[in-house]
Order: C-alpha cells, then sequence, then structure tokens
C-alpha cells in the first residue's frame, strides 16, 4: 500500500508490513470466515445471524471447531496479502503521475483487479481450496488428520489440478473485484483525504490508525457487496468433493434462487468490515514500525 506522507515503503518492507497485516486479520476475524463458509455449504439452517452461527457451532461442535482451517487461512492470508500489497505499490506505480505521485481512481481499481490476478494464482486459490476442504470435512467424514494430510489425500485422489486449483476460476474472479474494489477504493479514499482541505484545516493524520480503520471498513463493505456472487460459488467449488464450478452454479440456483449467490453476505460482510480495518491498520503500523528501524 502507499506507505504515507514521509515517502514510499520499499518492496521488501511491503511485503513483510502485508503478511504481518495479513495474519493479524485472519486470526481476529477467522470465526467470521467458518462460519461464513458453513452457509454456503450447507444453507443457513435457520440462522442468518453470524453471532448465532459462531455460537452454535462453539456449542455442538466445541471451541476448536471455528479454527477448523485457521492455520491454512492465516499461512494463506501472510503471502496473499504480502504478495497484494507488493504486487499493487509496483503495478499502481505504472500508472500513477509522477510528480504528484497520485493515480485516479479507475487507474487504482485496474491496479487492484491485475494484483487479484497474481495474488490468486500464487496463493489464494490453494490456500482457499485447503481451507474450504478441511471445514466441509469436519461436518463430513472428518478423514483429514491436519492442513498437511489434507493436501497429501487431495493430491492423491483428485491430482494437482484439482487437488489445489479447485474453484481457479471462480477465485480469480473474487479475485479481480475483492482487491480492486478493496485496495482501489481505499487508495482513492487515501489520495482524496491528503487533498481534502478539511483533513489539513483540522490536522487530522491520514495515515493514522482511526482513519485507516475506518477506510478498511468501508472499502471492505463496497467489496463484500460487489464480489458475493464469486465468493459463493467459490465456495462450493471447493468442497472436499470434486465439484464442477458450472454444477455449483446450477446447485445453488436450484436451492436458493438468484438470492442463493449472495448466500453467507451477512456473515462475510462482520468479517470484511472488522477484516478491512483491522488489515490497513495493521499494515500501516507496520510500515511505521518497519521504516523507522530499516527505513
Amino acid at each position: 500500500m502507499v506507505a504515507g506522507a514521509d515517502g514510499k515503503a520499499s518492496p521488501a518492507i511491503s511485503l513483510v508490513a502485508g503478511g504481518i497485516a495479513g495474519g493479524v486479520e485472519s486470526a481476529c476475524t477467522y470465526p467470521f470466515e467458518f462460519a461464513k463458509t458453513r452457509v454456503q455449504l450447507y444453507g443457513h439452517e435457520g440462522i442468518r445471524n453470524p453471532f448465532m452461527v459462531v455460537a452454535k457451532v462453539a456449542r455442538e461442535e466445541g471451541l476448536r471447531a471455528l479454527y477448523k482451517g485457521c492455520s491454512t487461512m492465516i499461512v494463506g492470508s501472510i503471502g496473499k496479502d504480502a504478495v497484494r500489497f507488493v504486487a499493487f505499490d509496483s503495478i499502481r506505480s505504472l500508472f500513477e503521475d509522477p510528480e504528484t505521485h497520485r493515480s485516479s481512481t479507475a487507474q487504482s481499481i485496474a491496479s487492484g483487479m491485475l494484483t487479484g490476478i497474481v495474488a490468486s494464482t500464487l496463493v489464494v486459490t490453494p490456500s482457499e481450496r485447503i481451507k474450504t476442504a478441511l471445514i466441509d470435512d469436519a461436518r463430513t467424514s472428518r478423514r483429514f488428520r491436519s492442513p498437511a494430510h489434507c493436501v497429501a489425500t487431495l493430491l492423491s485422489e483428485q491430482g494437482f489440478a484439482r487437488a489445489l486449483y479447485a474453484g481457479y476460476a471462480t477465485t480469480t474472479l473474487k479475485q479481480i473485484g475483492t482487491t480492486g474494489f478493496r485496495l482501489g477504493s481505499y487508495a482513492a479514499l487515501k489520495d482524496w483525504e491528503r487533498g481534502s482541505t478539511f483533513f489539513r484545516a483540522n490536522k487530522i493524520d491520514v495515515d493514522g490508525a482511526a482513519v485507516s480503520f475506518i477506510n478498511g471498513a468501508v472499502a471492505g463493505t463496497l467489496t463484500t457487496l460487489a464480489t458475493q456472487p464469486f465468493d459463493t460459488v467459490k465456495t462450493k467449488a471447493q468442497q472436499a468433493r470434486a465439484v464442477g464450478t458450472l454444477d455449483c452454479v446450477r446447485a445453488v440456483y436450484a436451492e436458493d434462487g438468484i438470492r442463493g449467490f449472495w448466500r453467507g453476505t451477512v456473515m462475510r460482510l462482520g468479517r470484511t468490515v472488522m477484516a478491512g480495518g483491522i488489515l490497513f491498520t495493521a499494515n500501516e503500523q507496520a510500515l511505521r514500525v518497519l521504516k523507522a528501524f530499516f527505513g
């Protein structure tokens, strides 16, 4: 991301800061991700409140069940956000004005979309596939002993492409939208704030934790509403058994019609509003600390 008024961070610092931010965000918000995935796989079961889904699973399956697949999610998020922040900085720099170091909103969103393709291919699809398979397996056959055992089993049964890249198309489309909206809208908000007379007159620190959290929450809300159908189909395609993308689309439509593609929106919104705030706040603060030591 943009480092702040004191200059941009080096790619190495952006990589480390993005990884730290991704790990912190995933660890803090995983129960909501678990609830969202359960709902997308098996339906609401009469419950739409994400807190009630979390409480039901904790009561019936124990607190540990809420973190099934969490380690995979954290590792994936560290890699995803490390790659995402660095790639976004690099791609966005190609579009920005050399004098002001700013890009238009459209250019920021386009940079985010290209970044989404890179992140999905290198990190997101494999980590999401394993996380979803672990959550699905915990509800059904319970044969995976660990993330490593899950990977080994799927590789032997389904081959490399199906084991790690099931749902690649929908995951990539989701990442194009997610990264484009999230990073693009966040960058646009930051650029607007830096040029705002209101922020300057009131001496508001646009790189401070409070502003970063609010900007991230706004970006997360826009992202969720725009990309939920891709996320729903992606989750269906990444369950433990191999299911084709078109079969997943038909299944979701047969179960709930058009509104079925927004299944789990409340659960995901509960996570992404907090996740967006936590992610960008953690990244901004990590950048400050790392630049102070290694600038």
